[in-house]
């Protein structure tokens, strides 16, 4: 499914609508394809009506101009592919980060995997007060290996270069928490979840039955032929082989019945090779291919077969119901919440085509439960999930993010105002750089440790506000007999000791950095139960933002006393400076060749921080 592309040469110039003069506060929604505008039909007109002014910005084609056009608001077409592609989702970056900068918005929307990474972090460099990360949906759930590792560490940087994380439904608000994506903090469900739904669209098959009789007779089907329908891409993921397996035993059973498919095959994720010969060839499967509205033909399914492996909510679950079509669909994430299990339809589990065939036979065979279930499920639709409540809902979000994202600079950050900007410029390039050895530290993690390979653990950072720390593990979880783990030594294993003598561990902290949790720079992040242990004076450590080495680390590292680091980093946060900072990085480098001061005497790690009271006491002793 693609849409298709303006006339755009290569070195188009980005054309930028004019600043708003009005005070209006200004909205810059985003998302990776221009297909994707339709899921915002009436919102940007709501938008505008409550005194918001939106821009949209996605890839060139003809839907953003005309989307653009309908609801009478500027656009901006920036190149981005959906799939990985390094090199050109830098030029893309570079662009949005430009566009940004020209527009100034007060409030950035992305949506979309791609979308949400590139412009959550332009607009993170660009300081945009209120940045919203619309997550719908987790290709990683689907995927394993190396891949899925690069989709989390994607998913985890848009998170966090986020204000808020505003998610489709509460299985994938869940979801996102248990990955270790977002806090739940951050995390945000308008209404019951979904974009809402146009009811007048969407109507219950008895107000069609002209429109019906129609295309049954375009599609060549009988009068009274019972109908199975799937609404979506014909990928793997979408359950394809399932689907296919449950219409072969249901044809024993019905063997009139049809299946009819509205969708295209995509390269992305394809089907396997027999399932898409089937789809091709078999009788009794109707492919309309892709087709601009789906709503007239949802009247014509007896039963909506939904049997997907992963979703942001499953919009074409509702989309049935409100024509009144029962549906048979799944328990993954977003799936789940499509539906009232025994109520609007039915739950079977992911990849179980003998359920998907027994729940759509069951469906099938009983005309009255049928009839039932569609009324619950307009019932069900018109109740929860009109697009007007989800609306003002999205209105009232934004209105709090803007109160709560007011431009406060701290005293620090005033002191020395390009360092966000340096921390993430040499932050991605070495993360470039050092990919082939990050590639392979993991792989000798998972070899000689097991899962998991990174080391992700709670500490505060600036303010005190806690984050993740990733690094890559370097001890096992072995434990006594009473189920405790053994002291940091017994757990330190060679290879771990290795990682941490040439510093290697600390190599996925460069994603703090690019996130924003941390600095190349600054004071170590230490452990959160020492916030309370801390004098006053001591608590300044956490003016500027932890750093990956730091004052401290280039005078002695591990091998100072507490009270010795604590001083070196306050000294640091009075008087940081770009060309302090230079000068730290490059006396780090020279420290990690030579090895110098990685634990202190007598100690496999650092000891524990006991408070400053007993840190004198051990000084006098």
């Amino acid at each position: 499914m693609t849409d298709p592309v303006a006339k755009v040469t290569k070195h188009s110039p980005i054309v930028y609508p004019a600043m708003n003069p009005t005070g209006q506060h200004t909205v810059l929604l985003a998302v990776t394809s221009p297909l994707s505008w339709v899921f915002y039909r009436g919102l940007i007109r709501y938008l505008r009506s409550e005194g918001l002014d939106p821009t949209l910005l996605s890839s060139p084609g003809v839907s953003l101009q005309a989307t653009s056009e309908a609801e009478g608001v500027p656009n901006i077409a920036v190149p981005m592919k959906r799939e990985i592609s390094p090199l050109e989702d830098l030029i893309s970056l570079c662009k949005l980060y430009q566009a940004i900068r020209k527009t100034r918005p007060d409030i950035v929307d992305a949506s979309t995997p791609k979308a949400g990474l590139l412009v959550g972090i332009a607009g993170r460099i660009a300081r945009v007060p209120c940045r919203v990360y619309r997550l719908q949906g987790l290709r990683l759930e689907t995927v394993t290996g190396v891949k899925r590792v690069i989709l989390w560490l994607a998913e985890r940087i848009a998170c966090t270069c986020s204000s808020r994380v505003l998610c489709l439904s509460p299985s994938l608000r869940e979801r996102a928490i248990t990955l270790k994506l977002v806090s739940r903090e951050k995390t945000v469900v308008l209404e019951k979840g979904s974009s809402g739904l146009d009811l007048n669209r969407f109507v219950p098959k008895s107000k069609q039955s002209s429109e019906m009789d129609r295309l049954l007779h375009q599609l060549g089907i009988p009068a009274g032929t019972p109908i199975v329908g799937f609404v979506g891409r014909l990928v793997k993921d979408k359950g394809l082989r399932e689907l296919v397996e449950a219409f072969r035993k249901l044809r024993e059973t019905f063997p009139a019945l049809r299946i009819l498919l509205l969708g295209e095959f995509e390269d992305g994720d394809p089907v396997e090779p027999d399932i898409r010969r089937y789809i091709e060839s078999a009788e009794g499967v109707i492919r309309c291919g892709f087709v601009p509205d789906t709503a007239p033909y949802y009247p014509l399914m007896n039963v909506l077969a939904f049997p997907t492996h992963r979703e942001g909510f499953g919009q074409v679950s509702i989309e049935a119901q409100a024509c009144g079509v029962p549906v048979v669909t799944t328990t993954a994430t977003g799936a789940v919440d499509s539906v009232i299990d025994g109520v609007t339809g039915l739950l079977v589990p992911v990849g179980d085509s003998d359920a998907l065939a027994a729940a759509i036979a069951k469906l099938l065979s009983d005309n009255e439960l049928r009839s039932r279930m569609g009324r619950a499920g307009r019932e069900w639709v018109e109740r929860d999930f009109r697009p007007e409540a989800i609306w003002k809902s999205q209105l009232q979000f934004y209105n709090e993010l803007i109160t709560e994202n007011s431009p406060v600079h701290s005293r620090a950050a005033s002191k020395y105002p390009a360092k966000r900007v340096f921390d993430l410029c040499f932050s991605l390039t070495a993360l470039a750089i050092l990919l082939p050895i990050l590639l392979s530290v993991a792989l000798l993690v998972r070899l000689f440790l097991g899962k998991p390979v990174l080391f992700r653990q709670d500490r505060p950072g600036l303010n005190a506000k806690s984050f993740t720390l990733l690094k890559f593990r370097t001890m096992t979880d072995a434990r006594d007999a009473q189920g405790q783990l053994l002291p940091d030594a017994q757990r330190l294993t060679a290879l771990g000791r290795f990682l941490r003598s040439t510093s290697l561990d600390e190599l996925p902290e460069l994603i703090n950095v690019i996130c924003g949790e941390m600095s190349l720079v600054g004071p170590r992040p230490l452990l959160p139960q020492y916030l309370n242990r801390y004098t006053s004076r001591q608590m300044r450590r956490h003016e500027v933002k932890p750093g990956i080495t730091g004052w401290a680390q280039i005078h002695g590292r591990n091998g100072l006393d507490w009270n010795q680091k604590f001083a070196l980093d306050l000294w640091y946060v009075d008087h940081q400076s770009f060309w302090l900072d230079l000068s730290i990085l490059a006396r780090t480098a020279k420290l990690v060749l030579t090895r110098e001061g990685i634990t202190k005497r007598g100690c496999a790690t650092m000891p524990e921080f006991l408070g400053a009271n007993v840190e004198q006491e051990k000084g006098n002793a």
